[in-house]
């Protein structure tokens, strides 16, 4: 872990539907697999935090929208994970995350969830966003990667297939650690503007890319 901040690198990956079809048109071993996608048994969006210094990797997979309040939720998950010395220890957290609708640095309720999230846990947090296009370079991205091509052509028929697939992969030698939510958000959540002047003024922004590098330090 970096002795200046701990490096996180956070992104929620595309929907994954569950039933008896193959994604890309391809399965695994002798499983038979529907020739379209009409019968789906589900929805699952990941969203994953990659601890860049121990190659840690914490997905939260959410049955629900993919809303502000469910990435702050991932982040909730993430502390909740480690150690109590560990999260002492912790000087600074420094969250690489892209410039998306739901986490961006003008999304009202984003800012308040982190805004409360940095005072309850006590660490300050400085969120470095990723330019459009660029997110690419976002390091969680590889993980993805790694996660599509461990479960390609595998029918993810129900819940604990889609969970077992995920947990049986491996980044750096080390599995993930996995949590399932049942919680139903409600899109479309914003701040009133009374609200928000107060929340603005807790954001230290950078002079030259306001909306891209922000430091929330916690009160």
């Amino acid at each position: 872990m970096s002795q200046e901040a701990a490096r996180l690198s956070l992104d929620c990956k595309a929907t994954v539907y569950l039933g008896e079809f193959s994604r890309g048109g391809k399965t695994r071993g002798a499983n038979q697999a529907s020739d379209h996608d009409m019968d789906k048994q589900g929805k699952y969006t990941p969203c994953g935090i990659l601890d860049e210094d121990t190659g840690e990797l914490f997905i939260h997979f959410g049955s629900s929208y993919k809303t502000s309040d469910f990435i702050v939720d991932t982040l909730e998950f993430w502390w909740s994970s480690i150690t109590p010395e560990a999260q002492q220890e912790l000087p600074m957290i420094q969250l690489k995350i892209d410039n998306g609708p739901e986490s961006s640095g003008s999304r009202t309720q984003f800012l308040k969830r982190i805004v409360d999230w940095v005072d309850r846990i006590g660490k300050p947090v400085y969120l470095l966003y990723f330019p459009p296009y660029h997110s690419k370079y976002n390091p969680i991205e590889r993980c993805w990667g790694i996660l599509e091509q461990h479960w390609n052509g595998a029918l993810l028929t129900d819940v604990q297939t889609m969970l077992a697939w995920a947990e049986s992969m491996t980044w750096k030698g080390l599995h993930p650690i996995l949590e399932l939510s049942q919680t139903v958000y409600q899109k479309g959540i914003s701040v009133a503007k009374s609200e928000m002047s107060k929340i603005e003024q807790r954001l230290q922004r950078d002079l030259i890319l306001p909306k891209w590098g922000i430091l929330i330090q916690p009160i």
